[in-house]
């Protein structure tokens, strides 16, 4: 696989070339350090944008969520937001790799490029880190440290899409559900009709992740919304593969997630 050089100087370890949607994708992701899994998949199909709607993606990484809307909604125009310039350059490279147009800014989210404040979005997506800083154990690779503990808090995320989005627009997020209180509790001043979908791995087992949706100067009632399960079966029984139908569209065909 041939690199150009600052991806190299960057990555030293190297890179791995990844399918996403069934090889419509090809993602260039580190090979140590924060990698993108079905996350990253799953926000950009719950993602109600439509062609021709702006886009802003807080906290692109390699730019997999993005890519993933691009492939599957037309003529939408991609702006990301990186903190790390390494990953904002493999993000770069990865939309150039997929014929799409993805414009990345470096920037922490507290302090955005005047050329990003001075627009506004139909849809702002977002990934934000899974953990606080200040519990357990950090990751040995610093790049998926900064993925998934951030030191930003939950509501300078929130007040990015509130601030970010044009009347009526939505933020679409995944979040761990331990930081459900956290994202409501930023999210209701803020933004209105919130909807919250909880995932499961598989039947009777505790949600991990969550995806909410919720509309700027939104007016509908707030929906909790029964588990979606990922995976068929009450454990795993054999190698392979076993989503569910609909996870199996959306990871395999870039099939939109419909809240129920």
């Amino acid at each position: 696989m041939m690199l150009n050089l600052d991806l190299e100087q960057l990555f030293p370890e190297g890179l791995t070339d990844d399918g996403f949607l069934s090889e419509r994708l090809q993602i260039l992701q580190p090979r140590k350090g924060y990698r993108a899994g079905a996350d990253p998949v799953l926000l950009a199909a719950a993602c109600p944008a439509k062609p021709g709607d702006s886009v802003l993606e807080a906290g692109c990484g390699a730019g997999v969520a993005s890519l993933c809307l691009g492939a599957r909604v037309d003529d939408l125009q991609l702006t990301g937001i990186e903190l790390q310039e390494k990953y904002a350059t493999l993000a770069r490279e990865n939309a150039v790799r997929n014929d799409q147009g993805l414009e990345v800014f470096t920037s922490d989210i507290q302090t955005i490029p005047a050329e990003v404040k001075a627009r506004s979005f139909d849809q702002v997506i977002m990934n934000p880190p899974f953990f606080e800083r200040n519990k357990g154990s950090s990751a040995p690779d610093s790049g998926k440290e900064i993925a998934l503990a951030g030191n930003t808090p939950t509501e300078v995320w929130i007040d990015l899409a509130a601030r970010r989005l044009k009347p009526k627009g939505y933020l679409t997020l995944i979040q761990d559900i331990r930081r459900l209180p956290d994202v409501l509790s930023a999210s209701l001043s803020r933004l209105g009709s919130i909807e919250v979908l909880p995932i499961a791995a598989r039947p009777g087992r505790k949600t991990h992740l969550f995806l909410m949706r919720a509309r700027k100067e939104g007016r509908a009632d707030f929906i909790l919304h029964s588990p979606m399960v990922t995976h068929e079966g009450d454990r795993h029984l054999k190698d392979g593969e076993s989503y569910t139908d609909q996870i199996r569209s959306i990871l395999r065909d870039g099939s939109a997630l419909k809240f129920p």
